[in-house]
């Protein structure tokens, strides 16, 4: 018995100096004597230090809930040929530490320290869509309270891959994910909250935002999914962001330049179509817009098929049958003046009812004469032979019956010939007037189209 007091008095002695100790015991109570209006001895939190490598609950059965939010203060970057956005973000995140706790009314009245992070243990929160390495500054520190509640909050550069949609550019609203989750520790470990609501979370960064440059902040959602990796279940928070394009810079170096190089395009077609500058004029503006591509090409998504890339294309298809409309009625107008071609009745016809619906003639020309001498007998305002046979002659017209019937047929054979050409001139024009009208059907048909696609 006697050998036995030496142990019994070591065992009492070690059990009262481990409940004496800070940070040892159940309760985890922290020494006040460390803590003076100067500051806090290190040596108080020493025992919580040297437990940074563990996590800090005193039953280890029982998961740590760890509280997320974040700040967007600034959209860097989107590029959308590699799809990925750059942001920086203020992460809050806040947890228990069961291992920290003291009395205010006994330390002087302190309720909350700050305490280098580095010395802490803290939550492996990562974004799953980041594709670079944390840029986090050195020699963060943590607020902690009496109650063992940690809050650490941190700057970080995120880059993250963003599934980009660019069909609308530049009228175009993308929606980002972000999706914080723990590397290590599954939901027996580890369980995830909101330390804000979401609408606290997207107005905080409506103010605070740094940039007013090429995108805006229009809202943030959440959704709380669980991920499934084998067998084990991760819990994670997700939030999606919603930002827009603001398109005003492609709107003036974009979309008004190639509108009125379009616009004045539809305005040459008022040239007169015999006029000798109407062709060159439209292959100058060819010429032009195609060189306004190639310096705008910059300022296009490098990647995709974007609605506006459809719109360019369109416009200059615009142009070029444009210029074949062009080259068309000059060959026509060409073709009338140096060597018409007999017009057929059916197109004969048709020019009559379009360009005098109301005068037309009542015997139309038959169907096999093809001729030149039928063709233009029936043209509304030309007498036939049999209504002069019983007319007197006047001087001139004597002059002509005396002259040899050679000269006279000449002449009328020149009668003719003028008259098919002045048909095919006004059906030069009539043609000329007609794909005019379907070129202004046509460019305000897609122009509508393509602003009801942006719009939606």
């Amino acid at each position: 018995m006697e050998g036995s007091w030496p142990a019994a008095g070591r065992f009492l002695l070690y059990l009262t100096v481990n409940l004496l100790l800070p940070g040892k015991g159940d309760t985890f109570t922290i020494n006040c004597s460390g803590f003076d209006q100067h500051g806090v001895d290190p040596a108080a939190f020493q025992a919580v230090f040297d437990r940074k490598a563990f996590r800090p609950v005193v039953n280890n059965s029982i998961p740590t809930h760890v509280n997320i939010s974040f700040t967007l203060s600034a959209i860097l970057e989107v590029n959308a040929q590699l799809q990925l956005l750059t942001s920086f973000l203020w992460m809050n995140l806040m947890w228990d530490n069961d291992f920290i706790s003291w009395n205010p009314e006994e330390c002087v009245s302190i309720n909350k320290i700050t305490v280098s992070a580095e010395n802490l243990w803290l939550p492996d929160i990562f974004i799953i869509e980041s594709m670079d390495v944390d840029r986090a500054p050195p020699g963060l520190t943590a607020f902690v309270s009496s109650e063992g509640r940690m809050k650490y909050d941190r700057p970080v550069r995120v880059t993250s891959i963003c599934n980009l949609d660019i069909f609308y550019f530049p009228f175009d609203q993308q929606n980002c994910t972000l999706t914080f989750s723990s590397f290590l520790y599954t939901v027996d470990s580890m369980l995830l909250g909101m330390d804000k609501e979401v609408w606290e979370i997207t107005d905080t960064s409506h103010n605070l935002i740094q940039t007013h440059g090429e995108w805006e902040l229009l809202g943030i959602n959440k959704a709380t999914p669980k991920m499934l990796v084998g067998s084990n279940l991760y819990d994670q928070i997700t939030f999606y962001v919603a930002i827009r394009r603001r398109p005003s810079l492609y709107i003036i170096n974009l979309l008004v330049p190639s509108g009125f190089l379009v616009a004045i395009d539809a305005l040459s077609f008022y040239l007169p179509a015999e006029s000798e500058n109407r062709a060159p004029f439209k292959i100058t503006l060819l010429l032009g817009y195609n060189v306004f591509l190639l310096m705008m090409n910059d300022l296009l998504p490098a990647t995709g098929t974007p609605l506006i890339s459809v719109y360019f294309a369109l416009c200059l298809s615009l142009m070029v049958i444009s210029l074949l409309e062009t080259i068309f009625i000059t060959h026509l107008l060409h073709m009338a003046i140096t060597q018409p071609p007999p017009m057929p009745w059916w197109l004969h016809s048709l020019l009559l009812n379009c360009a005098s619906p109301r005068k037309c003639c009542s015997t139309a020309p038959g169907k096999g004469n093809t001729g030149l001498g039928l063709t233009l007998m029936h043209v509304c305002g030309v007498k036939e032979p049999v209504e002069l046979v019983g007319k007197m002659p006047g001087p001139r017209e004597a002059e002509l019956n005396a002259r040899p019937g050679s000269t006279r047929a000449q002449q009328e054979d020149e009668t003719q010939k003028q008259h098919l050409v002045d048909l095919w001139v006004q059906f030069s024009h009539m043609m000329d007037t007609l794909l005019f009208r379907l070129y202004l059907l046509f460019m305000a048909t897609f122009i509508i189209t393509v602003i009801i696609l942006w719009n939606t």
